[in-house]
């Protein structure tokens, strides 16, 4: 078992400057594609012939979701910050490193924009004439000991960031996705154990699991696309680098039952299932990637 899935792993103390952080600067990488069990990442070619789009998709859970995705067969494409260029490019490279052949399309772009986020979609279909998985994993947030330090513009900020853009991109993605389509919402632990130093990150993840259940609820069966949620633990990303406060990068993961941090292919696993047909009668539902916290 690589240290990493050993209980008591947890990352060295390290910050970066600003969100969403950058995966070339992280020490020790994340790990995409390889298992607990230290044996790499095996495709099945479950999504053969499919095309997905992921957001966030230069770094952390995106990253390896879209890494696995190719290798399981599905064209790709990314969706990132335009500040996150380098990462991107990596991204990509990393991808067709495991699957030379690989299609991938890259998309800069800010999605708290509606104007953006309709551009987004369209440049998927443009590529690839159809949209199969949709995997919404894109997020900001910043951490604060006290309320009166969040401010109103920051506020914003996450709200339009981690769930004003997920109803843009639905609305302009859903009425021209096929039965058999699969969405995927990256939600958190954090509104379900109300972390107190990300007030308004909690908050936009627990409307991300509202918007998603109710979703489902109106599309499932009318039109069979399937609309899930991956709510992760303490996951190692630049998100954390950059966005946490001192003690809790220095005690990252320590607080869940299997006491270490988990790694983002452990939450790409979960997004593999969920897009194939593997998970074909489940929809509404939210996975809990988290360590072994308990949430009912």
């Amino acid at each position: 078992m690589p240290p990493e899935f050993q209980k008591g792993w947890k990352p060295p103390f390290q910050t970066q400057e600003r969100g969403p952080g950058s995966q070339r600067a992280l020490n020790p990488k994340p790990i995409d594609d390889v298992l607990a069990n230290g044996k790499p990442y095996r495709a099945a070619g479950k999504l053969e012939g499919r095309a997905a789009l992921v957001t966030g998709g230069d770094s952390g859970i995106g990253r390896a979701t879209a890494l696995l995705f190719a290798m399981e067969g599905a064209q790709l494409t990314l969706a990132y910050h335009p500040s996150e260029e380098e990462d991107a490019r990596d991204a990509e490279n990393a991808i067709k490193a495991k699957v030379p052949d690989a299609q991938v399309v890259l998309v800069p772009g800010d999605l708290r924009d509606e104007d953006v986020c309709i551009m987004l979609v369209e440049r998927h279909f443009r590529a690839w004439g159809k949209l199969d998985v949709l995997f919404l994993n894109h997020a900001t947030q910043q951490a604060h000991e006290d309320l009166t330090q969040i401010s109103s513009q920051q506020w914003r900020d996450v709200f339009d960031t981690n769930i004003h853009s997920f109803f843009y991109i639905t609305k302009a993605a859903v009425p021209k996705m096929s039965a058999g389509g699969s969405i995927i919402f990256n939600a958190s632990i954090n509104p379900s154990i109300g972390h107190p130093e990300l007030l308004d990150y909690s908050a936009t993840k627990g409307a991300v699991v509202a918007y998603m259940r109710a979703l489902s609820n109106q599309i499932v069966g009318e039109k069979g696309v399937r609309v899930n949620a991956v709510a992760p633990g303490p996951i190692w990303t630049p998100l954390i680098a950059a966005t946490m406060l001192e003690k809790g990068i220095k005690t990252f993961g320590e607080q869940v039952p299997m006491q270490r941090a988990g790694q983002p292919v452990e939450v790409a696993t979960a997004c593999v299932f969920l897009a194939s047909a593997d998970s074909s009668y489940v929809s509404g539902q939210v996975m809990h990637v988290n360590g072994g916290v308990v949430i009912n």
